[in-house]
């Protein structure tokens, strides 16, 4: 009977301990092997442009940009701020955005906030608030679709999928790492206050946008 009652013990302990592994896993604490795109003989495509002239090209730049904004390991809350820039160390998902774009020389608000007086009824909004409108999920995804180069949805089509791309789904939004997993599905640079920072996530939500910051791709 003793015997018997150990054994349950022991049982009851693993059910426990791999429950808090899979706990783990699901949220990202685990650390996991990455890899790079050299490990999928995949070549990093520069862009044209060096906005900011710093010798870095754009896209390598809003990757770093992305990483930056982690490394500072923001706190997560919605908030209104006038001037629309958070100034007390809290964020949300959208503040990676405009932060790593400036990496690039990009005023993403100023961007936005042009757009969106000169087309409101493409944003579908009726008031119009410059405090809060850059850090809208659906707003970005608008300016995003109308000005820059929209890629595949498929996570699996990976080599068409590199860092600093911006994916976006329909209440999130992130860079897409350098980091790969060992299928070749590229890693997420996000802030949801939930999970890791930089992680194996980017199909852990529906995917509804992909974007590269090429601006006016049509014409290029």
């Amino acid at each position: 009977m003793k015997n018997f009652l150990r054994f349950g013990h022991i049982l009851v302990l693993f059910l426990v301990l791999l429950l808090v592994i899979i706990a783990l896993d699901e949220f990202g604490y685990l650390p996991k092997i990455s890899y790079g795109d050299e490990d999928f003989t995949i070549d990093f495509q520069e862009s044209l442009v060096d906005y900011d002239n710093d010798g870095v090209d754009d896209y390598t730049d809003i990757l770093n940009g992305a990483k930056e904004f982690v490394a500072m390991k923001p706190k997560y809350k919605s908030n209104y701020y006038t001037g629309g820039y958070p100034d007390d160390g809290y964020y949300v998902c959208t503040d990676l955005i405009w932060y790593a774009l400036d990496e690039a020389g990009y005023n993403f608000k100023e961007m936005l906030d042009e757009d969106i007086q000169e087309n409101q009824s493409d944003y579908d909004i009726d008031i119009i608030d410059s405090n809060i409108d850059f850090r809208r999920v659906r707003n970005i995804r608008v300016f995003l679709e109308k000005y820059t180069e929209s890629l595949t949805l498929d996570a699996n089509d990976y080599t068409n999928w590199q860092g600093g791309d911006i994916v976006v789904y329909e209440d999130h939004i992130g860079i897409v790492s350098d980091k790969r997993n060992s299928e070749g599905i590229s890693y997420i640079i996000h802030h949801d206050g939930h999970h890791n920072y930089e992680e194996d996530g980017l199909t852990r939500k529906k995917i509804v946008g992909h974007y590269r910051f090429n601006l006016n791709a049509e014409e290029s």
